[in-house]
Order: C-alpha cells, then structure tokens, then sequence
C-alpha cells in the first residue's frame, strides 16, 4: 500500500521540472523514484505511476495498492485499454439535464447557455422547458434560411439532437475546444467505439446523424447554431454498414436510415448547388460572411487590404464586397469538407468537384445497392431499387476516371470546374477511390505506388505533398492540413483501401502507431488531435495548435478519431509488428 497524496506531491516536485503537471523526455528530473523502497526509472515508467496516483486522487482515495509491473505495462496494451476504458468515457455527452451545462459550454463562441430545438421536436421542446436551471431556449423556425443563421451570430447556441423513450441519446465528441457532435469524426470514432463492442454508443451516432437530417436539412459539420448551413463529408451508408457487421437491428430501424440516406443524397449531394454541370459533385457552403467560429484574428490578413473597421462593417452587412462574398463561399466550402485549411482548397474550394466526396457518394450507390438487396430484396416504396443505384454507380465511376484520373501521373486529383482541368494537386484524398472501391487493381496499384513516394513519412501519410503544397513564408503560413502533417481519418481509409485491393496495408499502420506509441510513451501518454509525420511528433503549433495535447496529469479523452485509428490500426498488425512497438518503451 502507498500513500497517495505524499507521492503525488514528491514525484511531481521531484521529476515534473518545468511545471506543466506531466512527466516527459523535456523534464531534466533524475527519471528515478524511490516508491517505498521500489526503484521506479525512466520517464515511461515516472510518467504511469503519476497517472495511477492522479487516477487514485480523482477517486478520493487516500492509499492504493500498486503492482509495480503495472508501470512497465506493454504500451500498446496500456494506450488501448486506456482508450478503451477512460477515453470513451470522457468524451461522452448527453443533452440531458445532468449534463446540459456541461454540453452548452463552447470555447469557440462563449454565450449564455442557450439550447435551439426544431420547429417539428415538440417532444424535445417539451423536455428541456422542464430544465430547473439557467437556460434560454429557443424554436427554430420551420424554414432555415443563410439568413436567419447570419442572424443567429449574435446569439449562437448549442442544436438538440435525437432522443429515445423520452431521454436524449449520447454521443462522442472530438474534444478539447471540439465540446459537440461533428459530422465526419463520428464516422471514424464510431469505428473506434465498434473495435471496442461499443455498439450500442456507435448507433446512437448514426441515430444522432439521421435526426440531423430530418430536423436541419443534412448531417451537419457540428450541432451548434453557427453550423446550421454547412455539412461534411457523407459517410451515412458506411456507418450503417459497419454497425450492421457487428450487431443484428430491426428491420424498422435499417429502411429508416436508408430512406434518411437517400434523403441526403438526393436534397444535399446531388442537387443545385453542391452538384455541378461536369455531373460530378462538390463541397458548398452556404452561410453568409465569414465563419464566426474561427479564432480572433483568422482573417487579420485577409482585411489588412483595408480601411480599419472595414472588418466589422462586412460582419454586420453595412457594406456590399462580392469579392469578399466569393472568399468567403470558398472558405465555408473548405469547412464543409472537413479539411480546413489547406492550399489544395483555399479560394477555390466551391470550384473543385473533389476525389474525396465523390469518391463517397460512389460508396453511398454501391452501398445502397448492396443494402437493399441485403435487407429490403422488394425495395423501399418511393425510392430507386438497387439497379439505379448500381447504374449512378457506374456513371460516377466514368466521371470521376474522366475528369479526375490522370493517366500520366497515374494519380486521382481534384477536377476545377472553372478551369475545365485537374488540379495536379498531391492529397492523401487521392487515395480515396480505393476505400469505396471505385479505382480498377491497375489505378489502384499506381495511386498507392504514387502515394509511398509522394506522402509517405516516418509517422505515416502526410495530408498533401511537399512539392503541392509549395513553399512557405510570412504571408504564406503553414496549413494544417497539408504537409509534413498526418491526420487519423486519412491514414484509416488507406489502409481499408489497401486491405480491399489485396495490398498489404500493416506497414503503412504500424508507421502512424509507432508514432502514436512513441509519443505517448514519451510524453505521459498524449493523444492528440494530429501530427507531423515528416518528424513523427505531435509538438504541432500550426493554425489552431493541437487539440488533445493539452491536459493535467493524465489524459482522460485523447481526441475522438485518434483513439479510433489506434484501436482500428492494431487490427492490422501482426504479432511482430506490435511487439515492436512495445519495445519503443525501453529504455524511455
């Protein structure tokens, strides 16, 4: 038995140098610790004991009975139970009255606790005006207009989402200052969530998702106010099917979501503005002015051009500026696909008929065909069979090899509409066809060929390439999501493209979770939100820094689609492979 508080005390006074309540490779401590006669060394071992000591405060508890070799756990099983057991948890929500304040919180556009509730929720509406606590809440109209959100800037609040039997259902958030549901990232954490048999936690995601659908119009970027007019990239009928591959559901339940994704695609994806005249479709934000949810100064640069004030009177309409109101469509449209920012999007993204989305709405033809011929063999009564769906299918993949491949380059990019060309821009997209299957084996043997040249790094798959992305300078900062940094949701789709093409994806995985491990295992067990993979670090001080990275003593959330990419990515190593990564802790 130790005695916790004594230690915590000692060992922080005693390893934790430089004061950020974590123990690292940047501490300068003597990385040895008497534990009541146990000699406990290296910052790997220091660091675990600090956790399990705040874990115990956390607890109230005053003495705890500690197995040394617990501190020298293997680091793949001590970060995936810790994911699995402490990180899920941490990041769930509920919009219940429990944790209603917790949820109202945004660090992005602090406010009164305000909650929006449709206009057709009247179930909803009558829960939360029951809430004893401080809390405006509002009915949406039942027309949304860019307008009417324009107007909602001013008093931005957090969205309802679905409830079940009376009580509203959880959910995952990102983390840190991501305190709400995103559109794309559950996706991913819903992989994570199902790695670890929480099933029934990843339906209630897609439940969330299909709610949005009906009530706001699409799957939106994040339910608060503010995302009211920007969705993300689809991922419904995959989500759908991933669930369906672990657990059995009523047949009820399956034809809702497949009508609620038809819906989507029919009314968001393939329909003016998002699609375009070359038949293909793309990202198109729909706000008005600019994006209220950035931090202070985001676009000093952008207004430096012009007179001061000049910046508050656009916000507030006082002036007319098409070419701002273009800028501006561009970069909301750099938000809805998820990649914001990046050069192969920026003042341009509302132009560009992306690999990425229409690789997806590829995956929601072929899935629906195959759904319904799995699980509605008559067909869903006022929605196209499974032959239409098979047939959009194959006219997507003759215009997306049309438009996006490039036979020279033996690559898939972006197609720019307003040029009438590719963009020649290296992305990690690029590998997209090849998770929905739309690429043919000799594509996909050059794209991933192209791909280890071009974006391959220490850490794993760099989000574009070093030649595309170009040079840097002051007026020209670095882009978070373009090279030398890796991003979770990237690295998971190559590797299901791989593993679908026959292509052995475990040396592309056990780069990115060596990166993982090794950082967690020198930086008391950080999971954050991306990394530079060109250095194989999650010290990232670009755009908004790195969510996740910061913490007291021991992370209790990690970020959503990192935890889920680290769970997934264990599944492709072999025993080797993951050995080796557990030998990344010695001598640390």
């Amino acid at each position: 038995m130790i005695h916790v508080e004594t230690h915590f005390q000692a060992l922080l006074a005693q390893e934790d140098t430089d004061g950020d309540k974590r123990i690292t490779v940047h501490d300068r401590g003597p990385r040895c610790y008497n534990l009541d006669g146990h000699e406990v060394r290296g910052t790997y071992a220091l660091a675990n004991l600090l956790q399990e000591l705040a874990l115990a405060k956390e607890q109230g508890l005053t003495e705890i009975s500690l197995d040394p070799e617990r501190l020298h756990q293997p680091p793949t099983q001590r970060i995936s139970e810790a994911i699995k057991n402490r990180c899920w948890a941490g990041l769930t929500r509920r919009i219940d009255f429990d944790l209603l304040p917790k949820v109202l919180l945004d660090e992005k556009m602090p406010s009164r606790p305000r909650l929006y509730v449709p206009e057709k929720d009247s179930q909803a509406f009558e829960y939360y005006a029951q809430y004893p606590g401080d809390l405006e809440l509002i009915k949406l109209p039942a027309q949304i207009t860019p307008e009417y959100v324009l107007e909602l800037n001013h008093k931005p609040g957090l969205l309802a989402l679905a409830m079940s039997d009376g009580s509203p259902l959880p959910y995952v958030v990102p983390g840190g200052r991501f305190n709400e549901m995103y559109g794309w990232d559950s996706y991913f954490i819903g992989l994570g969530l199902l790695q670890d048999g929480f099933s029934e936690l990843a339906k209630a995601m897609l439940d969330h998702q299909v709610y949005q659908i009906r009530f706001y119009g699409k799957v939106l970027n994040a339910n608060r106010s503010y995302y009211l007019t920007r969705s993300q990239p689809p991922f419904l009928t995959r989500f759908l099917k991933a669930i369906l591959k672990q657990s059995v559901q009523p047949q009820p339940w399956i034809e809702d979501v497949l009508r609620t994704a038809m819906h989507e695609y029919a009314h968001v994806w393939t329909q003016e503005p998002r699609l375009t005249q070359s038949g293909l479709s793309r990202y198109y934000g729909q706000g008005i002015g600019m994006p209220p949810e950035t931090e202070p100064g985001h676009y000093a640069a952008l207004f430096s051009d012009y007179p001061p004030g000049y910046e508050q009177k656009y916000l507030r309409r006082q002036v007319d500026n098409p070419k701002l109101d273009l800028y501006f469509t561009h970069d909301r449209s750099v938000r809805e696909s998820g990649h914001d920012t990046s050069y192969r999007l920026e003042e341009r993204a509302a132009d560009l008929c992306t690999v990425d989305l229409n690789s997806l709405l590829y995956a929601y033809e072929i899935d629906l065909a195959e759904l319904l011929d799995r699980h509605c063999a008559g067909g869903l009564q006022g929605f196209p069979g499974s032959q239409v769906w098979r047939a959009r299918a194959h006219q997507r993949q003759i215009l997306v090899n049309q438009h996006c491949w490039d036979e020279r380059q033996g690559q898939f990019f972006d197609y720019d509409i307003a040029r009438g060309e590719r963009t020649g821009y290296e992305s990690a997209t690029g590998l997209w066809p090849l998770w929905a299957g739309l690429a043919t084996p000799q594509q996909a043997e050059r794209a991933v060929s192209e791909a280890a040249r071009a974006l391959l790094c220490r850490g794993g798959l760099a989000a574009t390439s070093l030649a595309s992305r170009g040079t840097l300078n002051a007026s020209r900062p670095p882009r978070q999501w373009d090279y030398p940094y890796g991003w979770a949701p990237h690295q998971m789709m190559a590797w299901e493209g791989l593993h679908l093409y026959n292509l052995d994806p475990s040396g592309w995985a056990e780069a990115w979770l060596a990166m993982i491990t090794r950082n967690a295992v020198d930086f008391n067990g950080v999971i954050p939100e991306k990394y530079d993979v060109l250095n194989a670090s999650h010290e990232v001080f670009a755009e908004y820094g790195n969510v996740g990275a910061d913490f007291d003593y021991i992370t209790k959330e990690g970020f959503g689609w990192s935890n889920a990419s680290y769970q997934v990515g264990l599944t492709y190593l072999n025993a080797a492979q993951r050995q080796g990564l557990d030998h990344l802790a010695d001598g640390r």
